[in-house]
């Protein structure tokens, strides 16, 4: 399913979130892009950046690792793993072409207005704003501009940066804004993930809401469709011991398809707000109950409540009405047992 149809068709529209697991490998990277197709993903979305767009020479000389088992490296520096996994314009292409073929949408996070160019050079369906540049209005402002769908991470931000993250984009003419439930902490605890903050954004903002997931395993993403998530995007990987960034709270094929299929069907599951009654005839009337004789009634008889009894099948009188037999007379003899009818007072 393409961006542009998601609320057309209903489906949760699922991003396969590549980030930099493809570890600056291109052929990994096309084996990710195949993993996601295979399992059903609407998108693949990668990560712009470079070394210079990223960190400023502060964090290098700092050399912090923001994974503490990536911390006290010898073997390299935080700035030539950034350099080393960085994707350049050709590999942006290279990928987005790939995508194309393969028939799944490519879409990426920018980290700085030259990155956002090349995206919309790209023609991605949409712009996806980390939660670290949701308070960077410069940033929102330039983004709003481009006439792109942007959706924004929540992660990291109180409410207020949300709204004025909001309020930016659209005082900038940019309307079609998607914001994304997330908890940036790789992986959080289980009381830390809120999904009910998916309704408190729609209620806040009235806008569409997802879910950006960082937990492991697939509870959480199958937890939000019950909420209506109109996106939930997913960090994946083809092997969780691989070494890098965010291969360990990264979904394994097998979750993504769990999470793609759960996807597909969840919103024919939500249905209505309406209450509706699906069984037909025949089945409620085998499944329901109704009056029945609990023992001989003689004709002339005055109903006791403690003459009837109640079982199936539900063709006779309903037991809701049962305060309107007791009292009445017997026109005739009642069997034990026997469904009583309105004809017999």
């Amino acid at each position: 399913m393409k961006f542009k149809d998601m609320s057309e068709h209903g489906k949760t529209y699922v991003i396969a979130e590549a980030g930099a697991n493809h570890n600056g490998d291109m052929e990994l990277a096309k084996r990710l892009i195949d993993s996601a197709v295979a399992c059903g993903a609407d998108c693949v979305k990668f990560q712009s950046w470079t070394k210079d767009s990223i960190f400023s020479k502060k964090v290098y000389q700092d050399n912090f690792f923001l994974r503490d088992d990536y911390r006290n490296r010898t073997d390299y520096t935080l700035e030539q793993i950034v350099d080393k996994y960085h994707i350049d314009k050709k590999k942006h292409i290279e990928l987005k072409n790939y995508c194309e073929e393969k028939g799944i949408e490519f879409a990426s996070t920018p980290f700085s207005r030259d990155e956002v160019d090349l995206l919309i050079e790209l023609d991605v369906p949409f712009i996806k704003v980390a939660s670290m540049d949701l308070n960077n209005i410069p940033f929102l402002e330039y983004i709003a501009t481009k006439g792109k769908p942007v959706i924004l991470s929540t992660g990291l931000c109180p409410l207020s940066d949300v709204a004025l993250a909001v309020e930016t984009l659209q005082s900038n003419h940019c309307t079609d804004i998607i914001l994304l439930h997330c908890v940036s902490i790789y992986p959080p605890r289980n009381d830390e993930v809120n999904l009910n903050n998916i309704d408190m954004l729609r209620t806040c903002f009235d806008v569409r809401v997802g879910y950006s997931d960082h937990t492991i395993g697939t509870v959480a993403p199958v937890m939000s469709l019950a909420k209506g998530v109109c996106v939930i995007e997913k960090h994946f990987t083809l092997d969780k011991a691989m070494e890098g960034w965010d291969h360990k709270i990264s979904a394994s094929p097998e979750e993504l398809s769990v999470i793609c299929e759960a996807a597909k069907i969840g919103h024919l599951m939500l249905g209505s707000r309406v209450k509706t009654v699906n069984e037909d005839r025949e089945r409620r009337e085998a499944f329901q109950r109704s009056i029945v004789a609990a023992r001989q009634i003689e004709k002339g008889m005055v109903i006791s409540e403690d003459a009837i009894d109640y079982k199936r099948p539900g063709t006779g009188i309903a037991p809701k009405y049962y305060k309107s037999v007791v009292g009445r007379t017997a026109k005739r003899d009642i069997a034990y047992d026997e469904i009583i009818s309105w004809e017999d007072f």
